[in-house]
């Protein structure tokens, strides 16, 4: 049996319960094996890959929190430090009611080589609870953020853990986080990213994600020679990734006519408004039905359904494993061209893997959506230096990083003779610099 069937023969049995752990763990490995397969006697030695798949530690911790009405509830909190070869632990915290280790163990290790393709020193990492936010007062999750930062903070600090948002966690929780680390350690340091301007945050680092994912996907179509100008774009989600791919689609020339939120979505012919969204899903905290009031010509549908609108290319911006393979039989039927990963996984290995073999130009989520974790490393170095940088440089240093990243996945995947495949290529890529540096610095 080969090293790499070996392993995921080990993570499936000690994994059992976790099904996203081993999605993830099965498509990094299979993009890999060649790598593996050239240096297998010294990966072996070391322990490369038992190492690669564990994660350095799993905190558990208790957050207990008063309701408005004086009811105790309890939650749990979690904090997955994966990897920190390369730099501190860096990852976002979640809130929502689907959060168990294994879902964070995924998100965790995804987060590892998404944070090497940046080319910026920083590790893997993911944490949260199964506090759900929605439909709270601001005090009461006021008082679950200090709660659950009161035992976080012991774990974190700037060259340690550097945390910032995820679904459920947005400017609001990262303030009050923030907020409660200071009161507790008396110290202003950035152990958070996703900070408001006001105190110490950077400017693009709302839009970063969405606006990274149409930079990558930009640069790719230009390398296959294709164009999103004039092209129809189906987009999943209604938070900040989706809003933003949203904005920097219509600023390209594109024209995205769908959104969606976990009750239904939006088909609107004239093109997703902007502003309207924003106000809908950002100052109203409201469902899409209120879109629909806003924006007459607009339909509003219960259920899923994005991905039966027929379009040039698709951006999953939502959660994982949202697109599946008779999603991908759909778009494909309706003249869709390219899926580009928005969200963590959001496209199941079996959906993956048919786009790839009908020729459709697929880029991963560990790829194209590493917009937001790049801006929050440069988050960190304006802290770092005391300085806040221009709406314009954030932007120049971004599109940047995401055009190198483009390049990176399609070289790797050239050099190991799968040119085009950007799921080998980003696997491979991220892969091999945390590869060089957990045996540069010996096994521990």
């Amino acid at each position: 049996m080969s090293y790499v069937d070996e392993i995921l023969a080990s993570v499936k049995t000690k994994n059992a319960g976790e099904p996203e752990f081993i999605q993830a763990v099965t498509e990094v490995l299979e993009s890999i094996r060649p790598v593996v397969d050239a240096h297998e006697e010294e990966y072996r030695a070391a322990a490369l890959l038992e190492r690669m798949v564990e994660p350095d530690r799993i905190i558990t911790f208790r957050v207990p929190w008063q309701d408005d009405e004086g009811k105790w509830h309890m939650q749990r909190g979690y904090r997955v430090q994966f990897n920190n070869a390369i730099g501190p632990y860096k990852g976002g915290l979640r809130f929502h009611p689907s959060v168990y280790p294994g879902i964070l163990k995924f998100l965790g290790f995804e987060q590892v080589f998404k944070n090497s393709l940046t080319t910026l020193p920083i590790g893997g990492a993911k944490g949260g609870s199964d506090f759900d936010p929605h439909g709270k007062s601001d005090a009461e999750v006021m008082r679950f953020c200090q709660s659950f930062m009161t035992e976080l903070y012991k774990y974190i600090g700037e060259n340690i853990d550097v945390p910032a948002g995820d679904i459920g966690v947005g400017g609001r929780e990262v303030g009050y986080l923030y907020g409660q680390y200071k009161r507790i350690t008396n110290s202003y340091e950035s152990i958070l990213t996703g900070k408001g301007m006001s105190f110490g945050g950077s400017l693009i680092r709302p839009e970063a994600t969405g606006y990274g994912l149409i930079y990558c996907t930009n640069e790719i179509l230009k390398m296959n020679g294709q164009s999103l100008e004039g092209k129809t774009c189906v987009v999943s989600g209604a938070g900040n990734v989706a809003t933003y791919a949203i904005e920097k689609l219509q600023q390209l020339g594109a024209k995205p006519v769908t959104c969606c939120d976990s009750t239904g979505w939006i088909y609107d012919p004239d093109g997703i408004d902007v502003d309207t969204l924003i106000e809908v899903k950002q100052v109203m905290r409201a469902r899409l039905t209120e879109y629909k009031k806003r924006r007459p010509n607009a339909e509003y549908h219960e259920g899923k359904g994005v991905w039966t609108v027929k379009c040039d290319y698709a951006f999953p911006c939502a959660t994982q494993n949202e697109l599946d393979v008779e999603d991908a039989k759909a778009l494909i039927a309706n003249g869709c061209k390219g899926v580009f990963e928005g969200a963590n996984m959001p496209t199941t290995l079996e959906a993956t893997k048919y786009i790839q073999e009908q020729g459709l130009l697929f880029t991963p989520g560990k790829a194209s959506n590493a917009g937001g974790v790049a801006v929050s490393a440069l988050e960190m170095s304006q802290n770092a230096e005391r300085l806040s940088w221009t709406r314009e440089e954030v932007d120049k240093m971004l599109l940047r990083i995401m055009t190198d990243i483009a390049h990176t996945i399609s070289d790797a995947a050239e050099k190991y003779g799968q040119k085009g495949n950007y799921v080998v290529g980003a696997n491979i890529a991220g892969f091999e610099k945390v590869a060089d540096a957990m045996l540069s610095q010996g096994v521990y």
